[in-house]
């Protein structure tokens, strides 16, 4: 895949799949504990939505990978 169409691709993730992860990280929280009396203590709400986070990563980690640098096909 060329670094321009994995840019292009890392934003598409970035814009769609961030909100879509986020929507379902709080909704699957919710769904564990709704009374929000009885949440879990911070630290493993914290390691939650880490683990979860990197799940969501790990599938895109190719996409992402030197997205940040040059172009190494490009002419000088």
């Amino acid at each position: 895949m060329t670094l321009k169409a994995r840019k292009r691709w890392a934003l598409v993730i970035l814009l769609v799949g961030l909100p879509v992860y986020v929507v379902l990280t709080v909704s699957i929280l919710n769904w564990l504990y709704p009374d929000p009396l009885n949440r879990p203590p911070l630290w493993v709400e914290l390691g939650i939505y880490v683990g979860l986070g990197i799940l969501w990563a790990m599938p895109f980690k190719f996409i992402f990978k030197g997205v940040g640098q040059g172009d190494p096909d490009a002419q000088e």
